[in-house]
């Protein structure tokens, strides 16, 4: 028998990427981001060409596949906090994910793609990614040396920038020429090989805490006694609340109200998504030239504020595509900044005995409070019409920057 040789990282690689167990993980998370990408148009389309979901259905759906955080995250995260390999919950999820997501093609053919039946599925792929997010935190700061926690987190988001490129454009053609379904299949490959990836890394991590109980209360208690953690939730979760107010309308306004067709659609996403990868390019030395606070401030208001643009757009096609991939493109810059430096930030501060309960904590009022701004979106849009919706949320999504100027962190300079 022929042993198999694992390629050797270039030498012009990242130092990070030639590191064996980092760059399996890497590129496990890699490819399940892109497949993700391609879910995150696919599913909505199928809602909407398929199911013929309106503006309240629309909110249902993106608040079925968020509801587990607000629901789960914080007994998750204390209950993986008191597991020893939580790596291998990690592989469950991604196996649990895979499963869910291809199930949709035999479902379709058989005529039971039905909107409740998208709902079950959006909320079961949710829940096990609470599992999955929980737990990765942990991974991550047993994988990499605090110095390098910006540079990774650089790596791992500039993968997510990428993904916005090639998913999101491979996700509006396979949805125009090959269906949704077939678009939700590569997103459960994708699913099998980040767990496949996973299994292949091997580390050390730090032993569970000897307290009894799951404690669960110290996840938010953390959160509400370190100023920097307090702002940072609740300015994500400001955020947040109008960003999905404003995420379950946009496919809706730009198909129906806009006429521009999933594959142009998603190729103008990801032409516009090159922005995230500014952003993932730049936000090292910006956060090097003018410190990591004013960096991560400046970063919640360059997220949503260019997003306004998309109620404004209107006239020739080709000016609304304009103005839609420019809108996407300076908010694509603004979100990688904010994940990386945010990130980065996060991980510095918590404790190690803390990580997956202070995850699941900030995960149920960050993303918890998603559902809640889908469901209002969607009722906006039924009663107020989609495009007056997509005013509030995107005007209401900036004021999340007022936590941050209201605490420590324009001042802090490094990690």
């Amino acid at each position: 028998m022929t042993a198999v040789r694992e390629p050797r990282a270039r030498a012009w690689a990242p130092p990070l990427l030639r590191d064996p167990p980092f760059r399996r993980y890497w590129s496990g998370q890699t490819v399940s981001l892109l497949g993700d990408q391609i879910t995150e148009i696919a599913l909505p389309l199928l809602a909407v060409l398929v199911a013929h979901a309106g503006p309240a259905q629309m909110g249902y759906l993106t608040a079925a596949a968020l509801l587990p955080n607000l629901l789960f995250s914080l007994v998750a995260g204390a209950w993986a906090d008191r597991r020893a390999d939580k790596r291998r919950i990690m592989i469950l999820a991604d196996l649990g994910r895979a499963a869910a997501l291809l199930a949709v093609p035999t479902l379709y053919l058989t005529g039971r793609l039905a909107l409740p039946v998208l709902y079950l599925i959006a909320f079961a792929v949710g829940t096990l990614s609470v599992a999955f997010e929980v737990c990765r935190s942990t991974l991550f700061a047993s994988l990499v040396n605090r110095r390098d926690y910006l540079a990774a987190n650089a790596l791992l988001n500039g993968s997510r920038a990428f993904s916005f490129v090639a998913g999101t454009s491979a996700g509006g053609l396979l949805v125009q020429f090959l269906t949704a379904p077939v678009a939700l299949l590569v997103d459960g490959l994708s699913y099998l090989y980040s767990a496949w990836a996973i299994a292949r890394v091997r580390v050390t991590e730090p032993a569970p805490p000897t307290e009894r109980g799951l404690a669960v209360g110290r996840g938010l208690s953390f959160l509400a006694r370190s100023p920097v953690m307090r702002a940072l939730v609740c300015g994500s979760t400001t955020l947040n609340l109008f960003n999905y107010m404003f995420h379950a309308l946009f496919i809706l306004y730009a198909t129906r109200y806009l006429r521009i067709a999933p594959g142009v659609l998603g190729v103008a996403l990801g032409v516009a998504s090159i922005g995230s990868l500014l952003g993932a390019t730049l936000a090292r030395r910006l956060a090097d030239r003018f410190g990591v606070g004013r960096t991560l401030v400046a970063s919640y208001l360059l997220f949503p504020a260019p997003l306004i643009l998309i109620p404004l757009a209107t006239g020739p096609h080709a000016l609304v595509l304009a103005t839609l991939c420019a809108a996407e493109f300076l908010s694509g810059a603004g979100v990688m900044v904010l994940d990386i430096v945010g990130g980065s930030v996060q991980t510095s501060v918590v404790p190690d005995g803390l990580r997956a309960r202070v995850s699941g904590a900030y995960r149920t009022l960050n993303y918890g409070i998603r559902p809640i701004g889908a469901v209002l979106g969607g009722a906006l849009g039924a009663a107020l019409g989609v495009r007056t919706g997509l005013w509030i949320a995107t005007v209401g999504a900036t004021a999340g920057t007022g936590w941050l100027l209201a605490s420590p962190i324009p001042r802090l300079h490094r990690l």
